[in-house]
């Protein structure tokens, strides 16, 4: 028999955890027979000592057995992404039908934003129509006849997780890496796909702000995957500047619809492109998603997706009540532009929440009419704000201040894929 005293001791004192202590107190806690105080003590003790690889994968088996798995049964070979998420992150809208027009099943279970990043499901609900919350029936169903379906966790996948979350939100320890590992990957092996790809982002736009930390988190990651059966690897990407030209909601899915009609910003479809290659290698199909994306199948599977979800790929997008335009300074290069007062500025304009229970406004963004490397002049746009609420301009504005330089020359050129974890 155990206690959570005991447990809490012995991590507390920099022990590793045996298995069967690590299955109570996951269990225990789901239970509530754990209080959160006690919970709090260990996720603490978690924060300063860390965990082992195998402490780490039986810590997300655990919270995987708190709850149910989706039972995938399509007769196409299935893999997910998962983005550790960032600033003009609307890569999943792209990649999930392009992935499929190659010849897999994506089932992309996603989230909503929260602060500075923003969430897939916030995107897409910008669509007329577009619903998020599918059964498992209608899941299983949409792969079959789409195969790709974007949408909202069920409610019984790792309840664990979103127990144990909310209290690291509230008592510091969200930035351990055992503990962000097994969250992402006892929701991800829960939905049930054979091969997983990790976006792991690093820099001032990202949860990991330097490339070694992103690096430890891809690792812990990948080991989790392998751990338990399933095919993964991941990409560490920068986001030390906004990924595309749009940042919000509607603005990214007009962008990213540009990327399925065969234009889009060239890092977009970079991105787009290195992650469905790797996806398709681990789900073995030998297809050039390149040549599929400048065919047009993947906008047709995009807009197959829009409407079994109840959407209507072609309605109007919200448009914003008052745009505010930044103009450049000076002639020059554009030099820097932060990802994170960007991402910032756009969740004041309405674009993200502070609390999750708080809405978004689809209409607000922001769209980068310039970025690094780009010749800019005196007086021509760079940011264009956008907003219902004409009171969140100057705060915005404010958020603004130092985000981008102008320099004589251009900046040197830095890859988007820093490195591939497999």
């Amino acid at each position: 028999m155990f206690t959570a005293v005991d447990i809490i001791r012995a991590k507390r004192d920099g022990n590793a955890l045996a298995d069967a202590q690590i299955d109570w107190v996951i269990d225990a806690y789901t239970r509530g027979v754990v209080a959160d105080e006690q919970m709090s003590a260990l996720a603490m003790a978690v924060f300063l000592n860390g965990m082992t690889p195998a402490e780490t994968a039986r810590w997300t088996s655990a919270m995987i057995d708190s709850g149910t798995r989706l039972a995938l049964t399509v007769d196409r070979p299935t893999v997910d992404k998962h983005s550790t998420g960032g600033v003009g992150d609307k890569i999943t809208l792209p990649l999930a039908p392009l992935v499929a027009a190659c010849g897999a099943a994506v089932p992309q279970l996603s989230g909503r934003g929260l602060g500075h990043t923003g969430g897939t499901l916030d995107k897409l609900e910008s669509i007329p129509g577009w619903r998020a919350a599918l059964t498992e029936p209608e899941i299983q169903a949409q792969l079959a006849s789409v195969g790709a379906v974007i949408c909202a966790a069920t409610e019984g996948l790792a309840p664990a997780d979103k127990k144990l979350y909310a209290l690291r939100d509230v008592t510091a320890t969200v930035e351990s890496i055992p503990l962000i590992a097994s969250s992402i990957m006892s929701k991800k092996i829960a939905e049930g796909a054979a091969a997983l790809v990790l976006d792991v982002k690093f820099g001032s736009g990202a949860f990991m702000k330097t490339l070694d930390d992103a690096t430890a988190l891809a690792n812990a990651l990948v080991s989790i995957g392998s751990a338990h059966g399933v095919r993964a690897s991941a990409l560490l990407t920068d986001m030390s500047v906004p990924l595309g030209r749009a940042v919000g909601n509607a603005v990214e899915v007009a962008e990213s619809v540009e990327v399925l009609q065969g234009g889009g910003p060239a890092d977009v479809v970079d991105l787009t492109l290195a992650l469905a290659r790797e996806m398709l290698s681990l789900a073995g199909i030998s297809v050039d998603p390149a040549v599929v994306l400048a065919s047009g199948e993947a906008y047709e599977v995009w807009c197959r997706m829009i409407s079994a979800q109840g959407g209507d790929p072609t309605a109007p997008l919200p448009r914003p009540g008052h745009v505010h335009t930044v103009t450049a300074p000076a002639d020059g290069f554009l030099s820097t532009l932060d990802a994170y007062p960007v991402g910032v500025a756009a969740w004041h304009l309405g674009a993200g929440r502070a609390r999750k229970e708080d809405p978004v406004n689809p209409a607000a963004g922001i769209l980068c009419h310039a970025k690094p490397g780009d010749r800019v002049a005196a007086g021509a746009p760079l940011l264009e704000l956008h907003t219902d609420d004409e009171t969140t301009i100057p705060i915005a504005l404010a958020r603004l201040d130092g985000a981008f330089t102008i320099a004589d020359t251009a900046p040197a050129a830095r890859p988007l894929v820093a490195n591939v974890i497999r």
